[in-house]
């Protein structure tokens, strides 16, 4: 079989995987020094200090023993710095993101999240809650930068949400989740943990439900780089991802989406 037919044949399986499930986990898309360089380079980061309208760390001693305020997830980080945008856009992504779709993508969000021992999780949600697409859904990106697991809260995903509308959210326990908002699921369905090892990338669509568990473990961070795509077909998007991304780096902007959806007027994250 040629390099060709086995390429074909792999997008092909990925595309009917993200169709069929909502997500799929590629196996070391991301080789050894890439993780090395997106681990050097956040860390770089978060030792330089705060990043206005990106980052804003405090120090330890002034974090009140929420570990979260002094490594705070970066939001946008590819907006501030040459290496977030080359891996918001690395090829191998795209090509993973274009087979899930059937058309291109378009870059919306980057994050990094830190996630230190003692830090809280994230309460189920669903991505297209925030982002608003429109007409279709969106995709995430989640990078593993360091091994990540049900100890050190590493995510989970709930199947059979995938082909769901959105879930009106509830408060969330703060004891538990970093963020406000989380989601009940119907009656049979369960969280999946989906265990990554560095370089792992899990792709998932924006209405799967998923979140992460508590980093419970004494030592070990639960670093990641995730980011935020819509189908190059996208008519609307809320107003906090404006400029997207073409795969070459050229800027595009959508219409805003300012309607509530069935849940009211959302607050984005």
């Amino acid at each position: 079989m040629s390099t060709a037919s086995v390429e074909r044949g792999q997008r092909e399986a990925w595309h009917t995987a993200y169709q069929r499930d909502g997500y799929i986990a590629v196996r070391g898309l991301l080789v050894a020094a890439e993780v090395a360089e997106l681990l050097d380079t956040f860390m770089g980061l978060h030792a330089a200090g705060p990043i206005p309208h990106c980052f804003a760390p405090v120090r330890l001693a002034e974090s009140g023993g929420d570990i979260l305020k002094a490594y705070p997830r970066m939001m946008h980080p590819h907006r501030v710095n040459a290496t977030a945008r080359r891996y918001l856009l690395h090829p191998r992504i795209w090509e993973v993101l274009e087979s899930c779709l059937g058309e291109e993508p378009l870059a919306a969000q980057s994050m990094f999240y830190f996630k230190p021992p003692t830090a809280r999780g994230q309460a189920l949600h669903q991505d297209d809650y925030y982002l608003k697409t429109k007409p279709g859904k969106c995709v995430a990106a989640w990078v593993a930068v360091d091994p990540a697991d049900e100890e050190n809260g590493g995510l989970a995903v709930v199947p059979g949400t995938q082909g769901l509308p959105i879930l009106c959210p509830h408060q969330a326990d703060p004891v538990v989740s970093f963020t406000k908002d989380e989601v009940d699921l119907p009656e049979g369905l369960t969280p999946v943990p989906i265990p990554l090892a560095p370089g792992d990338v899990l792709f998932f669509n924006g209405t799967l439900a998923h979140g992460s568990f508590p980093n419970r473990s004494r030592d070990r961070f639960r670093r990641a780089f995730i980011c935020h795509y819509v189908p190059r077909s996208s008519t609307q998007i809320s107003q906090w991802y404006n400029p997207l991304l073409t795969r070459d780096g050229q800027e595009v902007v959508l219409p805003h989406n300012d309607w509530g959806g069935p849940c009211g007027e959302e607050q984005d994250l």
